[in-house]
C-alpha cells in the first residue's frame, strides 16, 4: 500500500478545504486497479448491512452510498431493491469509471456523482430514505462528525443511516499501520452514531482472530433526536 506519514497528512487536512479529498483521489489512481481484487479479504460485513436496510423489495427507497467505489453495493442494493432510486457518490474520477462498468450503462434509476460529500451542500436535505457509509468514515479526517450530522439531516424522518466499517484493534502497530493507509481506528463511529440515530442494528465484530474489530450499525433518524 501506498504510504503517508499519519501527522503529516492530518496537518495538510486539517489545514486545506479539500485536501481531504485530494488524498482520497491521489491514492485511489493506484487502488482502483485492484481495490475488487483485494478488498473482499478484510472488507468484512458489506453485503450484510444492506441486507439490514429495512424495506420491502417491492418499495422505492431514495438511498445515498457516501464514497460508492467500485459500485458493488449499488449492484447489490439494485437487486435487493429494483425499484429503488440510487445515488453514488465518490471523489475518485478512477473508481467512479469502474463503478460505471458496475452498474451498466441501461440503469437510469442509478446517478453517479463525483464529489465530496460536504456538510454545507443543501441538496439533498430532507430527501433521502437511506445513506451508507461502507468503509468510507474512517478515512474521513476530520471531517467525520460533520458528515453523520449532515447524514442525519439529509435523511428524511425514519430514514435509515447504515454503516459498516472498521472499529478498533487491541495493537497499535496495526493502528499505525491503517493510519499510514489512511486509516482512523479509534472505536470512534459507533457512540456518535448512537448519539445520532436509534440503533436497529449496533454489533462489534471480530477479524482475523481479533487483530481488528469491525463495526455493523443500521440506526433510524426519530424525530426525538435533537
Amino acid at each position: 500500500m501506498v504510504q503517508q506519514d499519519p501527522e503529516y497528512l492530518q496537518s495538510r487536512l486539517t489545514n486545506e478545504p479539500d485536501a481531504q479529498g485530494e488524498a482520497m483521489r491521489r491514492y485511489y489512481r493506484f487502488h482502483a486497479m485492484i481495490y475488487d481484487l483485494t478488498r473482499w479479504t478484510f472488507l468484512f460485513g458489506r453485503r450484510k448491512v444492506l441486507t439490514r436496510l429495512p424495506f420491502q423489495n417491492q418499495s422505492a427507497p431514495v438511498i445515498l452510498e457516501v464514497g460508492c467505489g467500485t459500485g458493488k453495493n449499488l449492484r447489490m442494493l439494485r437487486r435487493l431493491y429494483p425499484q429503488a432510486r440510487l445515488i453514488g457518490m465518490d471523489v475518485s474520477a478512477e473508481m467512479l469509471d469502474k463503478a460505471r462498468k458496475t452498474v451498466g450503462p441501461h440503469d437510469p434509476l442509478t446517478e453517479l456523482i463525483q464529489k465530496p460529500y460536504t456538510p454545507d451542500d443543501p441538496t439533498l436535505t430532507g430527501q433521502l430514505d437511506a445513506i451508507l457509509f461502507s468503509y468510507s468514515l474512517t478515512m474521513i479526517n476530520p471531517q467525520w462528525k460533520d458528515l453523520l450530522q449532515k447524514a442525519r439531516e439529509d435523511l428524511k424522518p425514519g430514514g435509515v443511516i447504515a454503516a459498516v466499517d472498521f472499529h478498533d484493534s487491541p495493537f497499535q502497530w496495526f493502528k499505525t499501520h491503517m493510519a499510514n493507509n489512511h486509516v482512523k481506528m479509534e472505536g470512534h463511529l459507533k457512540p456518535v452514531l448512537e448519539s445520532l440515530f436509534s440503533p436497529i442494528t449496533n454489533t462489534v465484530k471480530h477479524a482475523y482472530f481479533g487483530i481488528w474489530q469491525y463495526l455493523l450499525f443500521t440506526g433510524r433518524k426519530e424525530a426525538s433526536h435533537s
